[in-house]
């Protein structure tokens, strides 16, 4: 195409998004202002051009593209009238250069937008470069540097400042990041005065993909509570799953679990879900970054020590030299958006990795389990960032439940179980064993194990690496 010159074929999707990134970030300049007509005017024109790519090339090819991909759009009076007075949405944009933070409350005309400097988005780059790298290669680092992440993490954000757009009388926050930082516990983010983004809100902090599954999912009515599926330890190697189950079971009156061996693929058909209020998965799981769609739930006998011969490649994932996984025996995120959820109020995937999409790519962030299980039918999702230790993650599981069956939403159950579990001391925590769990004698003597090496004031889970992993998605 000539410079100045018309074109006649239409964009690529490649060139799609690059022009909606490049409108984004050149339409705005420095400093905080609210989005013009004109601005939104022309992405509405890309983003057309977009959908019509979709339906001209690809649906055709695959129809459920649409699931993973398109997005219908949606007017800021649209998303105003999804949040009350007192509570904001937070979404940010990762551009080439900068990242933008677009401010939303009921109250302003329009978006409020926060836009870093060249600098901040370099360095959010290369803390998360640092991040992963520690993450997959030396996990021990990583677990140590965490907290000292999560404070640099919140200086690069500027999250203290974003903050002094919003009435200190706000007492909830959705949050709606992207690429990359769909993958980091931005709720637990340390803030100026000692506290975290948790403490300014009451505990009513909550995540979306974006703005348009808020406004499928607030739709939703889903009252009733009282049909509990538990998928309980398939790979019979997790003793507190088994104890988080137990437990978790005895505040509803209908109950199925699916325990180890009986956890299998063929017990998880539509006929079994359709009904089910909530679906909690207690086992083992992992996220695959380099195909996201085969991110997998395992079940049982999913777990091999060598991968058969002359086999089909892609029906293995190799974990390491002497373990893979049969993705015939799991639960896919590919296989979950074609389940029936449509009664369910809560999926909680008490497991690893469970709240991770892909980073990195702009066409899939939105691929991973929060987003199947969500289009699937449910009204919320519990998931993790990283691999939680399986005795802290049952004692917040049990605490959250608690907190449902007081009355309180998810995000709050969740919220608050995460602060209870931060704050308490080994004292507090002896204590509250003793009233609320009935413990085999091996269980307890595990636990008194973990617990020994704690004076009775000290807090055993006060890091966020026991408790900041968990993420509430949904309404």
């Amino acid at each position: 195409m000539a410079a100045g010159g018309r074109r006649d074929s239409p964009l690529t999707a490649k060139e799609a998004k690059d022009a909606i990134e490049n409108t984004v970030r050149e339409s705005i300049p420095p400093g905080k202002k609210p989005v013009t007509q004109a601005t939104q005017t022309r992405l509405a024109q890309l983003q057309q051009q977009l959908d019509d790519l979709i339906n001209r090339e690809i649906l055709p090819i695959d129809p459920s593209f649409s699931l993973t991909q398109k997005i219908e759009p949606i007017s800021f009076e649209q998303i105003q009238s999804l949040i009350d007075e007192d509570t904001a949405i937070l979404e940010w944009y990762l551009g080439d250069d900068n990242f933008l933070v677009f401010i939303i409350t009921r109250q302003s005309e329009s978006p409020i937008v926060w836009q870093s400097s060249s600098e901040d988005n370099s360095a959010l780059m290369h803390w998360a470069n640092e991040y992963w790298h520690n993450y997959y290669e030396d996990q021990q680092a990583w677990q140590e540097q965490l907290s000292r992440r999560l404070e640099n993490l919140a200086h690069i954000l500027h999250l203290d400042e974003i903050l002094d757009y919003l009435p200190e009388t706000f007492d909830q926050l959705i949050l709606i990041p992207h690429r990359i930082l769909n993958c980091f516990p931005l709720h637990a983010l340390p803030l100026a005065d000692g506290s975290c983004l948790l403490d300014r809100f009451f505990g009513r902090v909550r995540y979306v993909p974006s703005c348009q599954l808020l406004q499928l999912i607030q739709t939703r009515q889903r009252p009733e509570f009282t049909n509990f599926l538990g998928i309980q330890n398939p790979g019979d190697n997790l003793p507190f799953a088994d104890l988080e189950i137990e437990m978790i079971k005895g505040y509803f009156p209908s109950v199925n679990v699916l325990a180890r061996t009986a956890a299998t693929k063929d017990a998880l058909n539509n006929q079994t879900l359709n009904s089910v209020h909530c679906l909690h998965f207690s086992g083992n799981s992992a996220f695959n970054r380099y195909s996201p769609l085969q991110s997998a739930l395992f079940l049982a006998d999913s777990l091999i020590s060598t991968i058969p011969a002359n086999s089909n490649p892609s029906q293995y994932w190799t974990l390491s030299e002497n373990a893979a996984i049969d993705l015939s025996k799991c639960l896919t995120v590919e296989e979950i958006f074609q389940l029936d959820l449509s009664q369910c109020r809560l999926v909680n995937l008490s497991a690893c990795e469970t709240a991770l999409t892909d980073w990195t790519s702009a066409s899939d962030e939105y691929i991973g389990f929060p987003s199947a299980f969500l289009l699937a039918g449910s009204a919320s999702v519990v998931g993790s960032l990283w691999a939680p230790s399986d005795l802290s993650t049952a004692l917040l599981m049990i605490e959250l439940y608690r907190n449902l069956q007081l009355g309180s939403t998810v995000e709050v159950a969740l919220n608050e179980a995460q602060i209870w579990l931060r704050d308490i001391t080994k004292r507090e925590l002896e204590q509250w064993i003793v009233k609320q769990l009935q413990l085999p004698p091996a269980v307890k003597m595990n636990l008194r194990r973990r617990l020994y090496q704690f004076e009775d004031d000290a807090q055993p889970f006060r890091e966020p690496l026991h408790w900041a992993a968990f993420c509430a998605i949904g309404q």
